[in-house]
């Protein structure tokens, strides 16, 4: 799937522009849609365009792409579909972007049932790329055309992983809502107790030292983006619970004064990671090397 003409809706913005600086190196025309006309990557075309209230410019731009990307917040995407599903083309490919897959899953197959369309999620941040990171995928109108954009990412070097839009967010709300709220919570904890970052980096092991890094890039990153992990995924409720839990459960553990049941959570966390325990653990002790 090389060349055609592309609709990056969004594509000023940080995941936007990873697909259309790839699109436009798979040699595609490219436009990037943005109601300020905000600049895209070099290359690509700009209009002015909202998509959620679809002009005769903007719907022509529509009605010529083989390939529409929704890198959008899911209230926008959800607000777009109904005013631009008629202006596709009936070969078009939809595709979108969201952290979120179950809602818009939903619209696309209302707004846009004969439409081939497919839910990417990057998981990683835009600035890393796809090379060797994992794309999630839900085909939620498959086809030959959907099959091809799979394809496309795939070329571009991404580990494809194909699921529902339910085990997406599913897998989702354990991956990135949990453990986000997880790095978030060790921070308002330190943040608690008092000692600062200065205070702890040198004399943290390497342990704490990954979480205070992990904690400085998502404090780094646009709140929006762990807002909506966290708002919208119907999944992120029942991991922030079972998370509390987790925490309880080893304060309990500890605070009962014998050790035999701090030693069954431990044989228990074991058991669960399974056969993943040993080559987990050289992943991590290749990281802290590098630390």
């Amino acid at each position: 799937m090389t060349g055609g003409r592309a609709l990056v809706a969004g594509g000023a913005g940080a995941v936007g522009a990873l697909f259309a600086e790839r699109l436009l190196g798979s040699g595609y025309e490219v436009t990037v849609a943005d109601p300020a006309g905000s600049a895209g990557p070099p290359g690509a075309r700009r209009t002015a365009g909202d998509i959620t209230a679809v002009d005769d410019a903007l719907g022509a731009e529509l009605a010529a792409a083989e390939l529409v990307v929704l890198a959008v917040p899911e209230t926008v995407a959800l607000a777009a579909l109904p005013g631009l599903a008629p202006h596709l083309r009936v070969d078009a490919v939809l595709v979108d972007t969201l952290s979120v897959k179950q809602p818009v899953t939903r619209a696309v197959r209302t707004h846009a049932p004969g439409i081939q369309a497919v839910g990417l999620n990057p998981m990683f941040a835009p600035s890393l790329g796809f090379e060797g990171r994992p794309v999630a995928a839900v085909v939620v109108n498959g086809g030959t055309g959907a099959e091809n954009v799979l394809r496309l990412v795939a070329e571009w070097g991404a580990s494809v992983v194909r699921v529902d839009a339910t085990e997406h967010d599913r897998l989702a709300g354990a991956t990135q809502a949990l453990t986000h709220a997880a790095v978030l919570g060790f921070g308002l904890a330190l943040s608690e107790l008092g000692p600062t970052a200065g205070e702890l980096r040198p004399i943290a092991p390497p342990p704490a030292n990954t979480l205070l890094a992990l904690l400085a890039r998502i404090v780094s990153g646009t709140p929006e983006v762990y807002w909506d992990v966290q708002h919208a995924n119907p999944e992120a409720a029942a991991a922030r619970k079972a998370l509390a839990d987790g925490v309880r459960r080893v304060a309990d553990a500890v605070e009962s004064g014998e050790q035999a049941g701090f030693d069954d959570l431990v044989d228990d966390l074991r058991g669960y990671l399974g056969e993943d325990l040993a080559p987990l653990a050289a992943s991590c002790a290749r990281l802290f090397a590098r630390l």
